[in-house]
C-alpha cells in the first residue's frame, strides 16, 4: 500500500511541477530539481527495493537511515542554494538603488541647470 501511495505522490508532484513551470510560476532551474525529487518518489513507489539494495551495497544495516540521510543532505543543499540566491538578489537590489540615486542626482543637476537663466 505504501508503494502505491509513494508512486501517486511522486506522479502528483511531477504533474504539479510541470504545471507550475508552464504557468511561469516556477523557474525552469528550480523545476528541474523538484522534478528529480518527484522522480525519486515515483521510483520508490514503483521499485521500493532499490533503497534496500543501495543501503546494503553501501554497508548500511538499516535502509531507512539512507533515505533520511539523503533527505537531510538535500534539504541542507536547498537551504544553501536559497541563501546564495537571496544574497545575489539583495546585492543586485542594492546596486539598482545606488544607480537610481545617481540618476536622480544627475537629473536634479540638469533641472537646476535648465532653470538657471543664461548669463
Amino acid at each position: 500500500m505504501i508503494e502505491v501511495f509513494a508512486a501517486v505522490v511522486g506522479l502528483s508532484v511531477a504533474a504539479l511541477i510541470v504545471y507550475l513551470v508552464r504557468r511561469d510560476q516556477l523557474h525552469v532551474n528550480h523545476g528541474l530539481g523538484w522534478l528529480l525529487v518527484a522522480a525519486c518518489f515515483g521510483l520508490l513507489g514503483f521499485a521500493p527495493g532499490i533503497f534496500d539494495w543501495i543501503a546494503t551495497f553501501l554497508g548500511i544495516s538499516y535502509p531507512p537511515v539512507l533515505a533520511l540521510t539523503i533527505a537531510i543532505a538535500l534539504l541542507v543543499i536547498k537551504a544553501l542554494l536559497t541563501d546564495i540566491e537571496y544574497s545575489k538578489l539583495k546585492i543586485r537590489n542594492q546596486r539598482l538603488v545606488q544607480r537610481l540615486a545617481i540618476l536622480e542626482t544627475e537629473l536634479q543637476g540638469l533641472d537646476e541647470k535648465r532653470d538657471q537663466p543664461d548669463q
